[in-house]
């Protein structure tokens, strides 16, 4: 459910909001624009702050229920440094506790609300309150809390406000679809599913949208895409999404996206402790939807084009068995030495065909790597690429959208690891290494195209409470797609 957001100017201390949060920098005095509401709380908070109850910390908060005019009830949430990643985290912090106290509506204060700030504010109110209920049975109407549906943020100038609002909503928008495809389970989003989510985002967006399945890829010679298909009753698709912001004819951005509705491992199969699990492996995928509804949101001026490669790896008397070779569309042959590295093997194809557009710079994303996560842990992206310049560019987005990522370097002699007897390469490397194997894998695929990698193994979902968030999805990769897109169209 999404939340419909608002700007106002005026005292915080005014109003019946059921909460206000309130974001304040690492010990700061408490500003002027906030006496009205202090003394509405009868002083409560000068005082939390005089006695460092509360010091504005990361991920520090405290409740106050106010008996007086104003406000019901004030969180105080602290943002650290009091930047732009601290007032996001701590307003994401205080959407999660709104929508746990089931007020349905929220104002939210920080101080010089503005620009990248505000629209930080809003992404982080929605990922905070964003929770997954629709399969679950109906809670009791008496002991059922309202969903948080509004929130209003103070800010200096309203008329200046639009465009930051406007972007923090077209962002959050992309994260809730993203958050929500990751985390239907495996017989409900199907590739099917995915391409019909595709096809809602074209028509909401006005995107051109094809869909490709089994039969045309055949005819394009996907033998890499098809390989991981062929043991699935379940028709593969290869989903195409075009925004025309840019020039006609200039060449566009793509964002590619690993799409395995759920993965077993294939005949090399995975452990039943935590299987389950696999049905995150479509984060990749979920991130270039998301991407793309933010994209049309915005309407930057430049192309983009979003590919999707989606099928299941299970196991049946057709699925592809290690040792098998087959051939990509590039004429290329792998030696598929190990089932479950089958990412690649759909990914692949989907590079192959992002070479038709000509692009100006390919980015996909996968949950690619089980190595990813032992190198960089669930913090941080682990980022390959065959141009500098892209690679830094990618970096940056990451970071402006608080989904930083780590280079890792594709140098000739892991080469020698992929070396085949049989075919010109094999589809794994062996254990060390085994993320830059990968994406040197993919790199074979990619040409003369600027190409950059992203294995979001560790960070597109969690499966520890991450404080300001619940186990699950997380929305990466979407805003480092956005953001690098903004940056591509400024």
């Amino acid at each position: 459910m999404s939340i419909a957001f608002a700007v106002k100017r005026g005292d915080p201390a005014r109003g019946a909001s059921p909460l206000i949060a309130v974001a304040l920098a690492a010990d700061t005095a408490l500003p002027k624009a906030l006496s009205g509401l202090d003394k509405a709380t009868g002083g409560a908070l000068s005082t939390a702050i005089k006695r460092k109850d509360f010091s504005g910390g990361k991920d520090e908060s405290l409740l106050i229920v106010n008996t007086g005019s104003g406000p019901e009830r004030v969180l105080l949430v602290g943002t650290g440094a009091g930047d732009v990643k601290g007032v996001t985290r701590a307003a994401t912090l205080a959407g999660r506790k709104a929508n746990a106290m089931g007020v349905g509506a929220m104002t939210f204060w920080s101080d010089a609300l503005e620009g990248e700030k505000l629209e930080g504010a809003v992404v982080g109110l929605s990922l905070g309150s964003w929770e997954f209920r629709e399969l679950h049975s109906a809670t009791p109407v008496a002991t059922r809390k309202k969903p948080l549906k509004a929130a209003t943020l103070f800010v200096e100038n309203t008329g200046a406000a639009k465009g930051p609002l406007a972007a923090g909503v077209a962002v959050a928008e992309g994260q809730r679809i993203a958050r929500r495809l990751a985390m239907l389970p495996g017989n409900i989003c199907t590739p099917a599913y995915l391409a019909s989510a595709a096809r809602d985002i074209a028509k909401r967006g006005k995107l051109a949208c094809k869909v490709f399945g089994r039969k045309e890829m055949t005819r394009m010679k996907m033998g890499s895409f098809l390989a991981v298909a062929q043991g699935t009753t379940q028709d593969p698709k290869l989903i195409v999404l075009e925004y025309k912001g840019g020039r006609r004819g200039e060449a566009p951005v793509v964002l590619v996206g690993k799409g395995l509705c759920f993965d077993t491992g294939g005949v090399s199969i995975k452990p039943a402790l935590g299987m389950e699990t696999m049905k995150f492996d479509m984060c990749g995928a979920a991130g270039v939807l998301g991407a793309m509804e933010a994209i049309a949101r915005l309407k930057p001026r430049i192309n983009v084009v979003g590919l999707v490669g989606s099928t299941t790896n299970v196991v049946d008397g057709d699925a592809v068995k290690p040792g098998d070779v087959v051939f990509a569309s590039n004429g290329k042959s792998i030696e598929i030495q190990n089932t479950d590295a089958e990412g690649r093997l759909v990914l692949a194809d989907v590079l192959v065909y992002a070479q038709r557009y000509k692009p100006q710079a390919v980015i996909d994303a996968a949950t690619l790597t089980g190595a990813v996560v032992i190198a960089l842990g669930h913090v941080t992206v682990g980022v390959m690429g065959n141009d500098q310049t892209v690679v830094d560019e990618v970096l940056a987005a990451g970071r402006r959208g608080g989904e930083v990522g780590w280079q890792l370097p594709l140098f000739e002699e892991y080469k020698e690891l992929l070396k085949s007897d049989s075919a010109d390469l094999r589809n794994i490397g062996g254990r060390g290494a085994g993320t830059i194997t990968a994406g040197l894998f993919l790199q074979e695929f990619a040409g003369d195209m600027p190409w950059v990698h992203l294995d979001i193994a560790g960070t597109a979902y969690s499966e520890t409470d991450l404080t300001v968030m619940p186990k699950g999805p997380t929305g990466t990769p979407v805003r480092t797609f956005v953001e690098f897109v903004r940056g591509r169209a400024r």
